[in-house]
């Protein structure tokens, strides 16, 4: 309903919003100012462990400096405690003492019919639920075992059983004394003017309730247990109480998880809901059946400022992705974005806890990439820029991308983080040509030179855009199945080189490699070795055919030869092969041990946010960002970095 105005002035002017407020936080003693109605605490929207959350009661607003919610008296709670407006000016008006004004008779009849509306919802999810324990759901009970749900997690989540009938919801409503509009008004049914006589919406389907952000039932999703049906998953029409681009499944109750959490997690179905619930990520919501929409974000956003949206590993788990990030590039802010994780090829969250157990799935959110990552390798991924158009063209590409973000600050920094990455893999400076001899580690055809695995000022032709810290990432391996260059590189030359191995053995032997592929080549490679069958290249590559390694073994190569990296290749001299692996070898050590600190400090951050491990992270931080400036400069294998900028 409708209130005047100089009513809610009144009772705002009445109330302390700290009063409000104060009854669902703890207020930090060493922050608040009491006697100046200036208020800290916890943020109760997204967890935290330092006070970031702002109230103050001479503006009667609050704010919070992490997940960026603001408001009033009443939109907290309406969004906290799920209120709806009018309920909250009722709270309100009570705490300050004044009546409430006379209520609008039509206003008052809508909220009755709402109400009424849910009653029908919650009759029809109480038959679904009763359909599932008779005789006529032993199929959708074998189903639901089948995927792993207990019984206990059934009833959490109220699961069903729509029976395969025409009019057995209905005929049961009617029973109840439920009337026929309020049945259609519901989307219960199917019913039109070309329609002689109406007949229930969901047959023959396991179904999944979809709450409100209070917990009220105010639709229903269904799943197929007809192999033959049209429709696999198929949700309520947009009725009064739901529309499904407003609505994310589990919202209510990953609120509160999220609460102790600190983070939400966004799939894409109901059952990858209910089975992170299962194994303990209660804090997982999901779009219903639709791609992800501006205002479910705004909810996401309602909850955490950094909501991880974790897609299937297959294409359309990869195209989902793109468009979750176009679609929140625009809208991301200081506080505010999001981060995206991809599960492995063919897996879904549901497979993956099942198979995996929780820590499996705990693994996939630590590898997780911000929107940053996901846009460059968008853009990157499989391109080749060897020549100065091509690389004006991603330039463009990336400026585009930019200009789309509104906050200004926000959009400067993507700037400047793009044209960093650009520059890192494209520099400005070059040797100039006939510098590089042919026995001292440069390579490639007419003096173009370039580095196993980076692309710094001496990436020419055949350059793959994508840096060793991103091409090690899950997202990459992920995506598109590319291998790290530099990784390819050292497996390469010592296929090619098999003296390399002998000289190298302690090193070679534990080789710390993040893509399956070269994994398991390295592990062939070694094995061969151990039976004494790698005495020379052609043997080690038949050993390679024998374990059925022969396609990833010709991926691999034709890899190093579009980036010319020819002291890898079978044809270069031993002494350059051995100059080129040292330094290609030395340079992923060293990364992977600075990626290992710097995972590991995160980690600690995370679980003990203490000034001394923030600073610990920072300096980890910088070193990898240093680490990675010194091998953009470095020209070539085996030319020491003196010599780089000659």
């Amino acid at each position: 309903m409708r209130f005047p105005p100089s009513f809610l002035d009144e009772i705002r002017d009445r109330v302390p919003i700290s009063a409000v407020i104060g009854a669902h936080v703890s207020w930090d003693k060493r922050k608040t100012n009491a006697p100046r109605g200036d208020y800290w605490a916890c943020c109760p929207f997204h967890g935290e462990k330092s006070p970031s959350f702002h109230c103050e009661d001479r503006k009667g607003r609050y704010h919070c400096f992490g997940c960026g919610v603001s408001g009033d008296h009443f939109k907290f709670l309406t969004e906290l405690d799920g209120m709806s407006f009018p309920e909250a000016v009722e709270k309100i008006a009570d705490m300050a003492g004044v009546p409430m004004p006379a209520r609008d008779e039509q206003a008052e009849r809508r909220e009755r019919e709402r109400a009424s509306l849910h009653d029908v919802m919650e009759l029809a999810t109480k038959f679904f639920q009763d359909q599932l324990q008779s005789a006529a759901g032993a199929k959708a009970r074998s189903y639901l075992r089948e995927r792993g749900l207990t019984p206990a997690t059934q009833q959490a989540c109220r699961l069903g059983y729509a029976p395969e009938s025409r009019n057995a919801l209905k005929e049961f409503l009617a029973g109840k004394g439920v009337p026929k509009a309020d049945i259609e008004a519901c989307g219960l049914v199917r019913h039109g003017d070309d329609i002689a006589v109406s007949y229930d919406w969901f047959r023959d389907r396991i179904m999944y309730p979809i709450p409100d952000s209070r917990g009220r039932i105010i639709a229903f999703g269904g799943r197929a247990l007809a192999p033959d049906a049209l429709a696999k998953y198929m949700n309520s029409p947009d009725t009064e109480l739901f529309h499904k681009g407003n609505v994310l499944y589990n919202f209510a109750r990953a609120r509160k998880a999220q609460q102790k959490d600190g983070t939400v997690i966004v799939v894409e179905g109901y059952m990858d809901v209910i089975a992170l619930a299962q194994a303990g990520f209660e804090n997982a919501v999901a779009p219903l059946g639709t791609a992800l929409t501006e205002n479910q974000l705004e909810l996401l956003w309602r909850m955490t400022g950094e909501p991880l949206l974790c897609f299937d590993g297959d294409k359309a788990g990869l195209k989902a992705a793109w468009r979750a990030a176009d679609l929140a590039l625009p809208m991301i802010q200081a506080g505010r974005t999001v981060r995206f994780a991809l599960l492995p090829e063919g897996k879904d969250p549901d497979d993956l806890v099942r198979e995996g157990g929780p820590e499996a799935f705990r693994q996939v959110q630590a590898e997780a990439k911000p929107l940053a990552d996901l846009l460059w390798l968008r853009e990157t991924s499989g391109g080749v820029f060897d020549t100065p158009e091509r690389r004006a063209e991603l330039e463009k590409t990336l400026r585009e991308l930019t200009s789309r973000i509104r906050d200004e600050s926000v959009r400067y920094h993507y700037q400047q983080e793009m044209r960093e990455r650009v520059l890192a893999f494209f520099g400005s400076q070059r040797r100039p040509q006939g510098q590089g001899e042919r026995g001292k580690g440069s390579f490639g055809k007419g003096g173009e030179r370039g580095q196993w695995g980076k692309g710094g000022p001496g990436a020419v032709a055949g350059r793959l855009a994508v840096s060793d810290s991103l091409a090690r990432s899950a997202l990459v391996k992920r995506a598109g199945g590319i291998m790290p260059l530099r990784e390819t590189a050292l497996i390469v030359a010592l296929v090619n080189h098999p003296t390399l191995v002998d000289e190298n053995f302690d090193v070679v032997e534990c080789l710390d490699l993040v893509h399956t592929d070269l994994r398991q080549l390295h592990a062939a490679l070694i094995d061969a070795l151990a039976h004494q069958v790698a005495h020379d290249r052609d043997a080690v590559v038949q050993a390679l055919e024998a374990a059925g390694l022969s396609e990833a073994w010709e991926r691999a190569v034709s890899l190093v030869r579009r980036a010319r990296l020819w002291p890898a290749l079978e044809d270069a001299a031993l002494d350059d092969a051995r100059e080129a692996f040292a330094q290609a070898l030395h340079l992923h050590r060293s990364a992977r041990t600075l990626h290992r600190e710097l995972k590991a400090a995160e980690v600690a951050l995370a679980t003990d946010p203490t000034d001394e491990n923030y600073r610990h992270m920072l300096e980890i931080q910088a070193q990898f960002r240093d680490a990675q400036a010194t091998e953009a400069l470095i020209e070539g294998f085996g030319i020491p970095s003196g010599r780089a900028n000659r």
